[in-house]
């Protein structure tokens, strides 16, 4: 959420920077503003006459008792009621076009955040060609059975699979202790305000899964459970830093092809997310930090990759500037995004009502950022087809096989 309170003392930089966007937030701005303007100008007006409506019926029941005469009152105050009641509907009109519209407004963009995706830097060495991951796993991805059981783009892992996973989860989480984020499993059914406060409603309700008969929606991302966990609080201390392990869910769409063959692009999938609360003045240092650490995890793996800064039309409502990583896969002979970190500034902690008191003073909001460790599923696909030998089998990582990973698939 925007602080229009702030933003109107001078508009103008703000309006430029949802302009980038493209997506009709800065006219919504503007309109929102205005009828913030309206309102108070037009709620003080409102208050008077109430007030002045009140102080008539006491004068005319004053004059009654006392025997005289009240006609002047009484015209008096019908007049202020009669404004009153025109002032009210209106009032109510605006606010709710305020609301309307408040909700409804982006995150503003950083002036770093690029005009189009623009890939900054890369690592590794692209393999020529090679076989796609679901040749490489065979048996251990049972696409038929996950949509006999569940519909389409429904997996099961098996065999040394699952133990590639579990390996891999535990060797991302062991890393990121060690940079001093604390480890969660977090609920995964959460409420409409969670996913408000996140920004992901309203703007993503397509995509999103419903509970029929409770309400409690399932998270695409346990970006929305962290940032709740200090939902409404005043935190003792930043910088706060978090790992969540989760399944994740999502309606989202893919054109058929290469996007929706396979796990590349699942309805349900298991991800390790960091999420940080700092200082504002610290936001965009730590953007850069969770980029670091999202590099050295796939360097670490040794899965070619580059980093993309990407367009601002394309951030999502709480996100002001957003790096993704984009694997190589031989198979489809293109970098294909593996994960992301975004910076969404005070956005979500308006929303979530989430801050801090800096040096004792006055409470401030927080920033907060995330970034995706692994997306295990597409990490997966990224180690297979980069670790690929001549005979059709895959040469897992060392640093996995010592948490449990097999030497070799295949």
């Amino acid at each position: 959420m925007l602080d229009l309170r702030a933003i109107s003392r001078d508009p103008e930089p703000a309006v430029a920077a949802l302009a980038r966007r493209k997506d009709g937030s800065d006219e919504r701005l503007r309109a929102a503003l205005a009828a913030r303007e309206r309102l108070n100008a037009l709620i003080p007006e409102r208050d008077e006459a109430r007030a002045a409506r009140n102080a008539g019926s006491e004068a005319i029941a004053q004059a009654k008792r006392s025997g005289e005469d009240a006609s002047a009152a009484i015209a008096q105050m019908q007049a202020v009621s009669a404004r009153v009641k025109e002032l009210e509907p209106e009032i109510a009109r605006l606010e709710e076009e305020f609301n309307q519209l408040q909700v409804t407004l982006p995150n503003l963009t950083d002036p770093t955040a690029a005009d189009e995706d623009t890939p900054i830097r890369e690592w590794g060495e692209r393999a020529s060609e090679g076989r796609d991951h679901l040749e490489l796993a065979g048996a251990m991805i049972d696409m038929e059975a996950g949509s006999k059981t569940s519909g389409p783009r429904f997996a099961y892992l098996k065999g040394d699979l699952v133990f590639l996973e579990l390996a891999l989860v535990r060797w991302t989480l062991e890393k990121l202790r060690g940079h001093g984020f604390e480890p969660v499993i977090p609920p995964v059914l959460v409420k409409e305000e969670a996913l408000f406060g996140t920004g992901f409603l309203p703007d993503t309700e397509q995509q999103i899964y419903r509970l029929a008969d409770d309400p409690l929606y399932l998270t695409g991302t346990s970006e929305v459970p962290l940032a709740s966990l200090h939902a409404g609080e005043i935190m003792d201390e930043v910088p706060r830093r978090y790992a969540g392990f989760s399944p994740c869910f999502r309606r989202e769409a893919g054109a058929a092809g290469k996007d929706t063959r396979g796990i590349f692009r699942v309805h349900q999938f298991d991800k390790v997310e960091m999420f940080a609360f700092v200082e504002p003045d610290q936001s965009a240092a730590e953007h850069e930090r969770l980029l670091a650490i999202e590099e050295e995890i796939l360097q670490g793996l040794h899965i070619p990759y580059r980093v993309v800064n990407i367009a601002v039309d394309d951030l999502g409502s709480s996100a002001a500037k957003k790096f993704d990583l984009e694997a190589w896969l031989p198979s489809q002979q293109k970098f294909r995004e593996l994960t992301s970190t975004s910076n969404t500034t005070a956005f979500q902690s308006r929303r979530l009502n989430i801050r801090y008191r800096p040096d004792g003073g006055k409470p401030e909001f927080v920033h907060t950022l995330n970034g995706t460790a692994v997306a295990v599923g597409r990490t997966l696909i990224a180690l297979m087809e980069n670790h690929q030998t001549g005979d059709g089998g895959v040469e897992i990582p060392a640093v996995l096989q010592e948490w449990g990973a097999p030497a070799r698939l295949g």
